[in-house]
């Protein structure tokens, strides 16, 4: 198997879980790290025993000189265009975390720019390939559940309460004008299309509730999609979850359908109630490795097969400005306070 050479640009607090995941993955070997912080960056190298760093201003002589055969980007979504762009001129496959930039029309720009270099673009969306999802996504193949009729998700990450939030983990997120939707709520937008198919409509309503923050720190989202399934995520960074560790499955879910329901606790575990049964737990694979079920490991390990095998990519480019628009979707209908329709992009 040929090795896979890669450079991981970004040394932040979430680069720490692709760093490990990347370890991880066969035939996989990251080359170098780059990022703006000089000093983190030789830190995060030290301690994955690499030992090619470099500046964030190097970059294309790093290409250059590597000639990787794919970037992973987890820096800030302000920087995202232009390493896609260095990375596209030089035909080198990248993978890129979300949000993809900091507006609608730089978003689709991304994705343009890796088309018309006719390189391999993968969005790093790791919610979906949390396992739980995995699992509900093959019951309802399965058709154990009927006809997808809602999905309900309820979320208090109880990070956000205190006069410091966000500054030991991720500190950018105070001066953020959009919070919530932008960089967690699209996640579960993700996923509601992963399980239910596309959204037509959304309403939603977004709130502050530490004044310390610039943006949103919470939301009641209502989806309506195409089948004439509904789903509601009514969400909180400010307020608590009773769980050992609420960042292992960041909510609580319900699917119901023609045939009964599923359930998802916070521990992972789900219980399968099919119509006029017993409810009884149903029993999956899942890990505490990594990150929320090693869905990192899981969606890097798609990407290294894809780029071997040639399989198209989850997550495209393409397919994530779907995401992207009902993320953007959210913010109008809560400006209007109307029900409003996703944006459309260029095919």
């Amino acid at each position: 198997m040929k090795t896979l050479r890669g450079i991981a640009l970004g040394a932040g607090y979430f680069s720490r879980f692709h760093h490990e995941a990347w370890r991880r993955v066969p035939g996989v070997e990251i080359a170098a790290i780059v990022d703006r912080d000089v000093p983190r960056v030789r830190e995060s190298a030290a301690r994955l025993g690499i030992t090619r760093t470099a500046a964030w201003g190097d970059l294309a002589a790093l290409l250059d000189e590597v000639r990787p055969d794919f970037v992973d980007i987890i820096t800030p979504p302000e920087t995202h265009l232009e390493a896609v762009r260095l990375a596209a001129a030089r035909g080198i496959a990248i993978s890129c975390q979300k949000p993809l930039a900091p507006s609608w029309d730089e978003c689709v720009a991304v994705v343009e720019t890796a088309r018309r270099a006719g390189v391999r673009f993968m969005v790093h969306e790791n919610f979906r390939w949390q396992p739980w999802y995995r699992e509900m996504r093959r019951l309802l193949d399965a058709d154990a559940l009927g006809e997808l009729f809602s999905i309900s998700l309820r979320m208090r990450l109880g990070d956000g309460w205190q006069a410091d939030a966000y500054l030991a983990r991720q500190p950018f997120f105070r001066t953020y004008p959009r919070l919530f939707v932008y960089e967690t709520g699209v996640h579960f937008l993700d996923t509601f299309r992963y399980l239910g198919g596309e959204i037509t409509s959304v309403y939603a309503r977004l709130q502050k509730r530490n004044a310390a923050i610039l943006g949103e720190d919470a939301a009641q989202i209502v989806c309506g999609f195409a089948s004439g399934a509904t789903a509601i995520l009514d969400a909180s960074r400010y307020n608590e979850a009773e769980a050992s560790e609420v960042r292992y499955t960041f909510g609580a879910v319900r699917l119901d359908g023609s045939k009964g329901h599923v359930e998802l606790d916070l521990e992972g575990n789900l219980t399968l109630k099919p119509l006029g049964q017993p409810p009884r737990r149903h029993d999956y694979p899942r890990t505490r490795e990594g990150f929320a079920g090693d869905s990192v490991f899981a969606i890097q390990s798609h990407f290294a097969t894809c780029l071997r095998t040639g399989a198209p990519f989850e997550s495209t480019g393409e397919d994530y400005l779907k995401s992207t628009a009902l993320m953007e979707a959210c913010y109008r209908s809560h400006a209007t306070g109307q029900a409003v329709a996703p944006l459309s992009f260029p095919p």
